[in-house]
Order: structure tokens, then C-alpha cells, then sequence
């Protein structure tokens, strides 16, 4: 689980980071981008959404969600993410693709989206 600090949580900053409109995306995910940073100390906060329309099944959802989380977290911890720090805040959203996909489809998708920017 990411800790506390790297944590998107504020309405304000989602809206802000959807509203640039600063995307990639493939069959299973969709990242936005938020603002660069002027400040390089700040760290970068992510958030992980998982809609209703994926499936209606909350336990599918949060599998998403964990498989994300996780992938992110190790890629943090691995510093093979360095194109992210420039970034204030970033969104992962899941798509249909996602429903059926394991751990290794979502980590390389999250890598390839992430050096794609």
C-alpha cells in the first residue's frame, strides 16, 4: 500500500489533473497527468479509480485496484518510474481490459504508459 503521502485525495485535485487532459492509454488503462512541478521536493500523489461501468462487482473493482496499487509501489521502489517525479499528481484509471488481466499485464502496462510520456 502506498503510504499516506503519496496519496491523491482532495476533489479539487482531481478535477484539476482531468481537466488537462494530459493522457495516455492503452486496452487496459488510461493515465492522466497533473501539473509539472516547480518543486522538486514535492513528491508526486497518485490515485486509482475503478468505475462502476468495469464491473458491478465491488470485489472485481478492488482486485483492480490492488493489482495497481502494487504495480505502482514496486516501480516507486524500484526508481524505474523517473518520468513521473515531474509530475504533481497522476491518475490510473482502469478499462474494460483490466477486468480479466494478472499482475504482469497490469505492471507492463502502467511501465510502457508511464515511459510512453
Amino acid at each position: 500500500m502506498l503510504t499516506k503521502n503519496l496519496r491523491l485525495k482532495k476533489y479539487s485535485a482531481f478535477i484539476a489533473t482531468y481537466s488537462l487532459n494530459n493522457k495516455a492509454a492503452d486496452e487496459n488503462l488510461c493515465i492522466y497527468f497533473g501539473k509539472e512541478k516547480q518543486d522538486a521536493e514535492i513528491s508526486t500523489k497518485f490515485a486509482f479509480v475503478v468505475s462502476k461501468k468495469i464491473h458491478k462487482r465491488a470485489v472485481i473493482r478492488n482486485r483492480i485496484k490492488r493489482l495497481m496499487r502494487e504495480s505502482v509501489r514496486l516501480l516507486l521502489k524500484n526508481n524505474k518510474i523517473e518520468n513521473l517525479n515531474k509530475y504533481l499528481s497522476v491518475i490510473i484509471v482502469a478499462r474494460k481490459g483490466s477486468i480479466g488481466a494478472d499482475f504482469e499485464k497490469i505492471n507492463n502496462s502502467i511501465y510502457d504508459l508511464i515511459k510512453k510520456k
